[in-house]
């Protein structure tokens, strides 16, 4: 995903999920939010997933939007596979197809039982010295499987349980979402986004954590929404709203 979203839309699994008996239920989301920099538009995203018993199944799309879009037109679309175990998110595939405006690209990532075995790159992309061994990242998610258990909707009172770890090929990193505040309809959760491993030096001595706000609204049937989420970005205020 776009480096400046990372902390953002990296977005961003739900701590406490449906109970057993519920797994059996096919459950659908599906939500646009715009991205917005400094009171500018920056991107839309957007996803559609399906839980149906414990398979999950998603689709995401981030594309540069507004003023940004026409300077040059980014997108990312991604699609990912896998399994729910109680808690816990189980990918088995994962897909995306990148344009930057200046070219294209492809990643795939490959998972044995919760662990990435194979990143593959087209165009094949140049070793770094901060290389992590997929192998090493078993109990992480990927970027979109990340989004959609947050910003998918919760029973009431499932709100804020969140503390998941990532890896996306190349960058290690987490999230926890904790400390909810109710206020009327809705909920607001105190989260941090985290660097760990994978990220240039200069990255890190620049910033690690990244505070953020996220607010769920009731959407009926006693199941709650997000409808935004907000930070101080290295770029200044950003913040994701649901259209």
């Amino acid at each position: 995903m776009i480096k400046p979203l990372r902390a953002l839309a990296t977005a961003l699994v739900i701590g406490a999920m449906l109970p057993a008996a519920a797994h059996a239920q096919r459950m659908e989301d599906k939500a646009v939010f715009d991205v917005v920099i400094r009171g500018i538009s920056a991107a839309s995203l957007s996803f559609s997933g399906v839980q149906d018993g414990n398979r999950y199944a998603v689709s995401g799309v981030l594309k540069s939007a507004g003023l940004a879009a026409l300077l040059r037109k980014i997108s990312y679309t991604a699609t990912v596979k896998g399994t729910v175990n109680g808690a816990r998110y189980i990918p088995s595939s994962y897909v995306e197809q990148a344009d930057t405006g200046k070219k294209k690209s492809s990643s795939t990532m490959t998972y044995t039982r919760g662990v990435p075995r194979a990143v593959q790159y087209t165009p094949p992309r140049e070793g770094r010295d901060r290389e992590i061994d997929p192998a090493s990242q078993g109990g992480t998610v990927d970027t979109l499987t990340a989004l959609y258990a947050i910003l998918r909707d919760v029973d009431m009172g499932q709100e804020c349980r969140v503390n998941l770890p990532m890896y996306d090929g190349r960058y290690v990193s987490s999230i926890v979402l904790s400390k909810p505040v109710k206020s009327g309809d809705s909920v607001t959760c105190s989260g941090q986004y985290k660097r760990i491993a994978g990220f240039k030096p200069a990255e890190m001595a620049e910033r690690t954590t990244f505070p953020f706000t996220l607010t769920y609204r009731a959407a009926g049937n006693g199941r709650m929404r997000v409808t935004e989420v907000a930070l101080d970005s290295i770029y200044g205020k950003a913040a994701m709203k649901r259209r």
